[in-house]
């Protein structure tokens, strides 16, 4: 037992670490302006047009880091911190969101799995925890409630993995596009990658953090009647 709280220890700290990092990296390029002085918005319209894409619509969400696209009402959705902005770490973010358009657009495997996947992680994230708790207390009399917790906390690890490449695709589109097209320079074309890398380090710490969270769940399923 001691090794898995030495592993959720490590990874909750990893886990922070990386936090950090994402946030001192987005606060420092969003101090830059980009050389190009075009908006998030502005960068988003234009790489939406640049890939043939005139079905997307490119909106305002208020919060921070609440940038997103959604596939149902195909809308590229930015944050106050980067709809009007014209700072570096903005046009990384915009980018990167209109990446999830093309993909999208060009049916993308990993995306197109992701989603299906989204009402399954839905009905999960809202039950599996109190399930697990159910069949911790009942394990030895009913170990069946304890496997149908597993096996949703599993799909939600599966969602986790999944996203990894998705977002990394994303990434690799923004930059390729920012760079072709002249938004960013040499100069500034680190600065939006190491935003963006700084961006899918979350996301592989979450994806690691959710396997073993399952494999804690598995460990004491199968160590039951020790």
């Amino acid at each position: 037992m001691n090794m898995y709280w030495i592993l959720f220890i490590g990874t909750a700290l990893v886990s922070w670490l990386i936090s950090m990092l994402f946030n001192s990296r987005m606060k420092k390029y969003s101090n830059i302006r980009l050389n190009s002085n075009m908006t998030g918005a502005e960068v988003a319209r234009k790489m939406l047009r640049d890939n043939g894409i005139d079905d997307v619509e490119v909106v305002h969400t208020g919060g921070n880091l609440t940038d997103h696209y959604n596939p149902m009402n195909k809308t590229v959705n930015l944050s106050d911190t980067v709809f009007a902005s014209n700072s570096v770490a903005a046009a990384a973010v915009a980018a990167h969101e209109c990446g999830h358009a093309v993909q999208h657009a060009k049916a993308y495997a990993p995306l197109k799995m992701r989603s299906a996947l989204v009402p399954v992680v839905s009905f999960s994230s809202k039950y599996v925890m109190w399930i697990l708790l159910g069949g911790m207390l009942v394990i030895n009399t009913f170990p069946q409630l304890m496997l149908a917790g597993i096996i949703l906390f599993a799909m939600t690890t599966l969602f986790s993995f999944i996203t990894l490449p998705v977002e990394i695709n994303a990434s690799k589109r923004a930059l390729v596009w920012l760079r072709s097209e002249g938004i960013t320079d040499n100069q500034q074309q680190p600065m939006a990658e190491s935003a963006l890398n700084a961006a899918a380090y979350t996301y592989v710490v979450a994806a690691l953090s959710s396997l073993a969270t399952l494999m804690y769940y598995i460990y004491i399923f199968i160590g039951r009647r020790n």
